[in-house]
């Protein structure tokens, strides 16, 4: 019922409690009472509920906008960006307001956390332009690791581009970590771009544009 959009994981259960729930006509009143929705027709109060559409986005988020559906202090949110009906869906991890880049929405709890759990390790690839020249060895700390606020943060990778530009690969996905990573060195971050997360690619995708994944790209994201 979740999946359907009827109510949140919780409500569902105090419904199916309060004998609100059918499956094939029949009233069911035990939790985690197992149903396939290509055969099964389940009902609330009578009304039947179908399984909502997955929806797998992924969007060239512009520096200068929020991935919040709503700001409180005005500013532009991505969801400017999509259709209407496509408004469901949430961002799958976020980028903060002068970030950039790739990032992901779907409706799909289970394809969220797969890419944004610490423990899947899927790795989400920067470009981060800084004030100031970055040494060899500075990077090496990123990927040994450094405590920032009392939190380690750490880059699986590191590499420079040229004398101000690095690009790294990450997979905790901490929060602002790449920004805090330069900070704590004393540099800060002019531009940060996210080029890459998993195998997919920001590609040609152009700033405020967006496009439904493949479901090959999907299966892939999903393998470890």
């Amino acid at each position: 019922m979740a999946d359907a959009g009827v109510a949140s994981r919780r409500a569902a259960e105090q419904m199916v409690l309060d004998g609100r729930v059918a499956v094939n006509g029949h009233v069911v009143r035990l939790l985690g009472t197992k149903v396939d929705p290509a055969h099964d027709q389940v009902s609330v109060d009578g009304r039947q509920i179908r399984e909502r559409k997955k929806l797998y986005i992924a969007l060239h988020k512009p520096a200068g906008c929020v991935c919040s559906h709503k700001d409180e202090l005005g500013r532009r949110t991505i969801y400017e960006f999509l259709p209407a009906e496509w408004r469901i869906a949430s961002t799958v991890g976020r980028l903060d307001f002068n970030s950039e880049g790739l990032i992901f929405l779907t409706n799909d709890g289970q394809f969220a956390l797969r890419l944004t759990h610490p423990r899947y390790g899927v790795q989400k690839k920067y470009v981060a332009t800084v004030d100031g020249i970055v040494e060899q060895d500075m990077l090496e700390r990123f990927v040994r690791g450094i405590f920032h606020a009392g939190e380690k943060l750490k880059a699986d990778s590191a590499r420079r581009v040229s004398k101000n530009v690095v690009e790294l690969e990450l997979s905790e996905g901490k929060n602002r970590e790449v920004r805090r990573l330069f900070e704590s060195q004393g540099l800060a971050v002019r531009r940060l771009q996210r080029t890459q997360i998993g195998k997919i690619k920001l590609g040609e995708l152009k700033p405020g544009r967006w496009r439904a994944l493949t479901d090959t790209e999907i299966k892939t994201l999903l393998l470890k």
